[in-house]
């Protein structure tokens, strides 16, 4: 069984003072254990992809109306008694039908816990297929790039594209990520 099928929520967070300190002993000594974060677009199925990597169906809320993720979601990865680290299911950015004062929070909160979070191994950033590479995609990356982290990037929803498109998609993704 793969250690991503033993994932269970763990917490939801909304505000960067309540993030979790959780740790793992490696060798009797404490580490923190490591966070890799999905993030996109609201509505380019972050929630859905954590849910099929870790093929459950209903791990994380994912709904066809954007903005439904508003929080910091925590998965927990491995085993109940010897966790290994979490997944994180951020808040979309770009387009959701909310208050300007609910999208600046969660602006706020994304830059926060993009820049500074010390336990955050790497992103994955989701992108809709059909939809790739905005200006607030660039901006999320130069947010972290100065942490020299990992990135993946994951296009979604490419079943709904022709091959052409796809193969021209794949082809920007790549000149975008290098």
């Amino acid at each position: 069984m793969s250690l991503l099928h033993q994932t269970r929520f763990f917490i939801t967070v909304n505000d960067l003072r309540a993030l979790p300190q959780e740790y793992r002993y490696v060798d009797g000594q404490p580490q923190v254990m490591p966070e890799v974060a999905f993030v996109g677009r609201s509505n380019a199925g972050k929630s859905t992809a954590v849910n099929v990597l870790c093929n459950q169906k209903r791990l994380a809320f994912a709904s066809n109306t954007p903005g439904r993720t508003q929080h910091l979601n925590y998965f927990q990865v491995g085993k109940i008694d010897a966790p290994l680290g979490f997944l994180v299911d951020l808040p979309g950015y770009g387009y959701a039908a909310v208050p300007d004062a609910a999208r600046k929070h969660w602006g706020q909160l994304l830059a926060g816990y993009v820049e500074s979070r010390e336990p955050l191994a790497g992103l994955v950033v989701i992108m809709d297929s059909r939809r790739p590479f905005t200006e607030l995609d660039q901006q999320l990356l130069d947010w972290f790039a100065p942490t020299g982290k990992p990135v993946h990037i994951l296009l979604t929803k490419a079943d709904k594209l022709n091959k052409q498109e796809q193969n021209r998609t794949l082809a920007d993704a790549h000149a975008f990520a290098v």
